[in-house]
Order: C-alpha cells, then structure tokens, then sequence
C-alpha cells in the first residue's frame, strides 16, 4: 500500500460523507443527483453534487479504490493544483457530456464519482502509458486499456448497456486526456503515438454523434 496524498484523502473523505447522508436522506439524495430535468430547472449544482454522491457502498468502494491506485501517480508528476483540476473538470466534463447525450430524457438520473476518477486514470496512462494493468485477470499495458475502455464506452453508449454513466466515464476520460497534455507538453514529444492513438476512439465518438448514429 502506499501513503496517500491529503488531498486525496480529502477527496474520499467528502465522497464518504456525502455518500454516506445520501444513503440515509432520500430527499437529500434527490435533490443533489445528476438528473436531466433538475439541470433543465436551473439546478446547475447537480452537475458537481452529484459526483459525491454513490449508489450503493460497492460503486462507493469501487471509485475511491481506483482513486487510490492512480491518484498519487498524477500528484507526483503534475502536482497538487492539476490533480485538482483535472479532479474537477473530468467531474463537470463527465456530467455535462452526460446532459448532451441525455437532454431528452427529462428523467434520466445518475450519480457517482466515476468521471472524475478516470480523469484521473487517462491522466496517468498518458504519463505513463506503459505500466502494467490487470484487468479481468488478463495483464496489459496501460495505454491498451484506455483504448479499449473508450471503444467500450461507445459501445455502452449506444447500446445502453447495463446501468453504467458510460458517456460520464467518456467525458471525464477526454477532460484527464486534454488537461494531462496542457499540463505536461512533453508527453507530445516522448509519446506523441500514445497520444494519438488514445485521440482516435474521441474522434469516433463525436463523428458518430455528428452523424446522428450516437
């Protein structure tokens, strides 16, 4: 295990807290979800409330779980601020990709930190996109993943498979992605491949919904 940043356990911490008054309040839970209609209403603080909140105590475990395995890779080549701001805007990139994709359905709904954490997670795949991940017991490096995640998430997008953000964890992805590059240019020298191959399935992704297939 290793020593966590405070800002990190700041971050849990909240999303605990948060998580926790929304599993006993029911009304507090409503009022601060991500949904379609309470957005259209003017209630813009369900943008970033709803990233606090969680489900169920696994969705809970599970985001703060891949939080603390990648959090420290980004504080410890980017810095405290940029965690922070890559933090924050996946969060509100994740929801309002979210509304694009939902503006429709007035009663969509969704909650979870999940956007935000995978600005996280892109972050440090283009940092360092070659480190070892174990994903459903099969070893790969870290840049395949966040390919493959991305196309999955186009997938889920269209097909609506199962009850998951999939266009959250999209747009929290394609904020990490662009903020990680203004905040370390280099990574356009020593990985310039890393970062366009990463780059294509964001480009499918906005030509499908260009074309009205998404």
């Amino acid at each position: 295990m290793h020593n966590l940043h405070i800002v990190t356990l700041a971050i849990i911490a909240a999303n605990i807290i948060v998580s926790l008054k929304g599993f006993k309040d029911f009304s507090f839970f409503e009022k601060y979800k991500f949904n379609i209609g309470g957005v259209q209403r003017g209630e813009k603080i369900r943008l970033l409330s709803s990233g606090f909140l969680h489900a169920d105590m696994i969705h809970l475990f599970l985001n703060m779980y891949v939080l603390y395995m990648f959090s420290n890779i980004v504080i410890s080549s980017l810095g405290v601020l940029s965690f922070l701001l890559i933090y924050g805007a996946s969060l509100l990139a994740g929801s309002l990709l979210s509304f694009q994709f939902n503006k429709n359905n007035y009663h969509y709904s969704a909650v979870g930190a999940s956007g935000a954490v995978m600005g996280i997670v892109y972050s440090a795949i283009l940092l360092y996109p070659d480190m070892g991940l174990i994903v459903l017991i099969i070893p790969m490096p870290a840049w395949v993943f966040g390919i493959l995640f991305l196309f999955y998430s186009i997938y889920g997008m269209k097909t609506k498979t199962g009850n998951i953000g999939h266009d959250a964890h999209f747009g929290g992805a394609i904020a990490g992605y662009v903020l990680t590059i203004i905040f370390a240019p280099f990574i356009m020298d020593d990985n310039l491949w890393i970062v366009v191959l990463l780059a294509i399935p964001i480009a499918v992704l906005f030509a499908l919904k260009r074309s009205g297939k998404l």
